[in-house]
């Protein structure tokens, strides 16, 4: 029988049964790509394992000696083009060595594996070490946030880390994330797209949206394309992801971008409160290693569906 449930700091969960205490330590992991910031990585305790950022001949720890506007800032004045690199197995050993040392579980949040190899990395990490966790977004940026958030609360509820694990595997399928972006400078000089496809949607004043396929283990696939001034786009991208629907979940939503101006981040936290009834809207920016693929004034509203 249950009697008392108590919590502690760094994880600890204590459950208190008759005549014995039974002790489940939990430590919430992420890859920085989930884009929580500094905020929202307090409140839920979470920690973050940052991205390699390759710029030039130098290279940085995504969000600790770099952030995105010097990406930008490297592209405007030097035409340098920044790169990311994955966290490596051994990487993934020693970061996740010490807890499990220590008699925790882990429970870590990938950046969806059709993205990057970090899920391939984390998965055999964990097999060698025990007691870690690995869950595939099937996402990027605060589209693990909101996986992320969930296990911060399953967390505090007393779940265990194989419950949290396969709870949050289902309920990456119910992540819808997607993008408007404002240029495609950044993705033809990454090669992602081809200069006649930049140039023609430069000639057609065309937004186009970028769709994260959860099926397809978090790849990408262009969705709506948008035509306009970018006021005019987000308005129509926002009312295309939330008008009418019946079908969200209405605890939380993001809204993050990768530098945008702040009247762009405004209109589009107005009309999704107008359209919405959320009980919270958190307003983040991409970190540098998304903000390096889909160029500045990217803006994107994230959510759960039931």
């Amino acid at each position: 029988m249950l009697l008392q449930f108590e919590n502690k700091k760094n994880g600890r969960r204590i459950r208190k049964g008759k005549g014995k205490i039974l002790e489940h330590k939990i430590i919430l992991s992420a890859d920085s790509t989930c884009d929580l910031g500094a905020n929202l990585k307090e409140r839920y305790h979470v920690h973050f394992f940052p991205f390699h950022i390759l710029l030039g001949e130098d290279s940085y720890v995504d969000g600790v000696d770099i952030q995105p506007e010097d990406l930008y800032r490297a592209w405007r004045e030097k035409k340098q083009l920044p790169k990311t690199s994955t966290i490596t197995i051994v990487e993934y050993e020693e970061y996740f060595q010490r807890w499990v040392d220590q008699g925790y579980d882990v429970i870590h949040i990938n950046l969806g594996s059709a993205i990057s190899s970090a899920h391939q990395n984390c998965v055999a990490a964990a097999a060698k070490l025990g007691h870690v966790y690995p869950v595939d977004s099937c996402s990027l940026s605060t589209g693990m946030g909101l996986l992320v958030i969930h296990a911060a609360e399953m967390i505090e509820a007393g779940a265990d880390a194989p419950s949290i694990q396969k709870e949050l595997k289902e309920l990456s399928q119910k992540v819808s994330a997607s993008f408007v972006l404002d240029t495609l400078e950044f993705m033809r000089a990454g090669g992602r797209c081809s200069a006649v496809a930049a140039i023609g949607a430069n000639l057609l004043h065309l937004k186009p949206s970028i769709v994260v396929e959860n099926a397809k283990n978090g790849a990408m696939s262009v969705g709506k394309k948008y035509r306009g001034s970018m006021e005019k786009v987000l308005e129509e991208y926002v009312r295309h992801q939330l008008e009418r629907r019946d079908d969200l979940c209405l605890e939380r939503v993001f809204i993050t971008h990768s530098g945008c101006p702040d009247s762009h981040i405004q209109l589009v936290k107005k009309l999704v409160c107008d359209l919405q009834p959320f009980k919270e809207v958190f307003i983040t920016q991409a970190s540098c290693t998304i903000s390096c693929h889909c160029g500045p004034g990217t803006l994107g509203v994230l959510f759960m569906t039931k």
